[in-house]
């Protein structure tokens, strides 16, 4: 029966090529981008995903830690940053971040994430990681996107890698996904001029695998983006990936517009739209391991549903989260450790706590 659905769905070849484990093209990419049939793709994404984890899903216990919002980038799409002298601008210092971060559980992974704030010396970022890493022994340090790598080389007049070893020598284990937003110069221009390029992003997290520091990957979708657009972003993931091996998990980001400059231009992506997004993730990036149910942007509900359709991970207990707080997102400011399993056996499949490099912990 489910063979003759996917024939109807018009998937059939690409259901061939899924189960010989043969690698789909640019092509099947956007066949999958504009299917209707939002089961038939659940489906397929389902055998691919049980395929790499059978019936489990991770989780972490972490905190974010949102740094500082003034940003010189100053995005379109984004509702969190704040100019230079703004008085709704903040900076965390390294005292109050661990003071912050030692309320609650002891987190196994702190993500931190921050604008691209030209008042802060370079000092500041070793500092702060310094100080996280002697308060939080155990906890490994997701930080700072490969733009906010690229900022700190240009202010320090480092390259790349010596910021790199730097940050790893204070402290840092990994880098987040963030500030890739989508891989189109078209895009890029319209919406966030000020920021790195889709090469540069891309340099930036192969000097991080080659130096041993693996990162996730992100794609900011449903703005101004075109499918074609989507496709040729996962397809550079997918080449880096074939390249490094360094990324762990990729994560889609549902563009939240409520509160942004985008606001009555663009709707925010249906339901529908982000589920068929996370299977098409998890069908084209066939060599990056773990794909997430951010629920930050998804919401609680959707994120369960995305397990069907070939997420594996549901992130974590977040708490502090600003960024999506800021464009209007985030229906729970945290979810505790037994919320996030009660989510995961509802759905159907088995919780494994992890730590920030997939391995599963107690």
């Amino acid at each position: 029966m489910r063979e003759k659905t996917i024939r109807i769905a018009g998937l059939y070849d690409i259901y061939e090529k899924i189960r010989a484990g043969e690698r789909l093209s640019r092509e099947d990419g956007l066949k999958l981008l504009s299917c209707r049939d939002l089961l038939a793709l659940g489906w397929l994404a389902r055998l691919v995903r049980e395929r790499l984890h059978g019936r489990r899903v991770y989780y972490v216990i972490n905190r974010h830690l949102n740094y500082t919002n003034v940003c010189e980038n100053r995005c379109r799409f984004c509702a969190y940053w704040r100019a230079p002298g703004d008085p709704e601008g903040y900076v965390v210092s390294p005292e109050e971040a661990v003071k912050r971060l030692s309320e609650g559980p002891p987190p196994r992974e702190i993500h931190i994430v921050g604008g691209v704030n030209p008042e802060l010396p370079y000092s500041y970022y070793l500092e702060l990681l310094s100080a996280l890493r002697e308060a939080f022994p155990g906890a490994a340090l997701k930080a700072f996107t490969c733009v906010e790598i690229d900022h700190l080389a240009r202010i320090s007049g480092k390259s790349v890698e010596e910021v790199l070893l730097d940050l790893k020598e204070a402290g840092l284990s990994c880098l987040p996904g963030g500030g890739a937003e989508v891989f189109s110069e078209r895009v890029r221009e319209r919406l966030f001029p000020r920021k790195i390029p889709a090469e540069r992003w891309l340099e930036v997290a192969r000097t991080a695998h080659r130096l041993g520091i693996p990162t996730n990957a992100t794609l900011l979708y449903g703005h101004l983006e075109t499918p074609e657009e989507r496709v040729d972003h996962l397809l550079r993931l997918r080449e880096l990936q074939d390249e490094t091996g360094g990324f762990l998990c990729f994560v889609p980001l549902p563009f939240l517009p409520e509160k942004t400059p985008l606001r009555g231009e663009v709707s925010a992506p249906t339901g529908f739209d982000d589920l068929r997004m996370v299977a098409v993730a998890r069908l084209l990036l066939d060599n990056i391991p773990h794909l997430k149910a951010y629920w930050v942007f998804l919401g609680v509900k959707l994120a369960q549903l995305a397990l069907h359709f070939g997420a594996d991970d549901l992130h974590g207990t977040v708490v502090e989260e600003k960024i999506s707080e800021a464009s209007g997102g985030r229906e729970a400011e945290a979810l505790s450790r037994t919320e996030i399993e009660r989510l995961i056996r509802e759905a159907g499949f088995e919780p494994v706590e992890r730590d920030a490099f997939y391995h599963p912990v107690n």
